[in-house]
């Protein structure tokens, strides 16, 4: 399970990057509208056909891989570092830094994140000096939102794998010989928290994908013309008798990535047991 998720994940990667190659190999910009164009059925020089502007599905497509994926990846690293940190942390002082941690934990999934999600995607990003409109912004305002609420459930997991480690007999006896308290944790606590936090991080790339285009499909996430996989659904949702395909591609592309990530954390888990 794990290498077949790997295989997919790694096929959709290689497709992200080769959207360059494929663009200058197939002749089209993906960004330009060919009004002319619209709705082109398939065929060898547009093998996907086109959008509702004339532009190649199949290389929108590939750039709305490369932004989904960043997205999704660029989020789940940065909430399994600081879900890590704060777990580890927590487990490691105890006392009412855990209470205090794990409290804060506690009142962040409390909340409705999707809610607020909506909210504070809607804020005007220039309020915190980010452009507005553009890609590169809307990214790291999306990945930086989806950070922020998804680091508890790490926290808590590497929290509770961190206190069961430090119990073992190994731990003891390292700290009867001595070892200090930072070799302690990076040679005989941190290699025992890589099952947990390997599947918490494939889980969390699925979800921030999911989340990306669940924001981008209600028109606060990626803003066009940037293609990602949920403002191509987006755009497809008026369009859907009329071009049912243009909805079916990038909804099979995020039910693609979701799987192999899920995959990966199922075949990681089987492996651990």
């Amino acid at each position: 399970m794990t290498r077949a998720g790997l295989v997919l994940l790694g096929l959709l990667a290689l497709a992200a990057a080769a959207a360059p190659l494929a663009a200058a190999w197939l002749g089209h910009d993906p960004f330009t509208p060919d009004l002319f164009n619209r709705f082109a059925p398939p065929s060898a020089a547009q093998p996907l056909g086109t959008d509702e502007l004339g532009r190649d599905v199949l290389l929108r497509l590939l750039y709305g891989a490369r932004v989904s994926l960043a997205v999704g990846l660029a989020a789940a690293l940065a909430a399994t570092l600081i879900g890590t940190v704060v777990g580890l942390w927590a487990a490691w002082r105890g006392g009412w830094v855990d209470a205090a941690l794990m409290r804060l934990a506690d009142g962040l999934l409390a909340l409705p994140a999707l809610p607020l999600l909506v909210i504070l995607a809607a804020l005007d990003p220039s309020a915190v000096g980010l452009p507005r409109g553009e890609a590169a912004s809307d990214m790291l305002r999306i990945a930086a939102l989806l950070a922020a609420f998804g680091w508890v459930g790490v926290a808590r997991l590497v929290r509770a794998t961190a206190l069961s480690v430090l119990a073992r007999d190994f731990v003891r006896a390292a700290r009867a010989l001595g070892v200090s308290e930072a070799r302690l944790l990076w040679r005989h606590v941190l290699p025992q928290l890589g099952p947990p936090v390997a599947i918490a991080t494939a889980l969390a790339v699925g979800g921030a994908v999911l989340a990306e285009s669940v924001l981008s499909f209600l028109g606060l996430g990626i803003a066009p013309p940037a293609p990602s996989w949920g403002n191509m659904l987006a755009n497809a949702q008026e369009l859907v008798f009329q071009a049912p395909l243009a909805a079916l591609w990038p909804g099979l592309a995020i039910l693609l990535c979701v799987a192999g990530c899920n995959l990966v954390a199922d075949g990681v888990a089987r492996r651990g047991r």
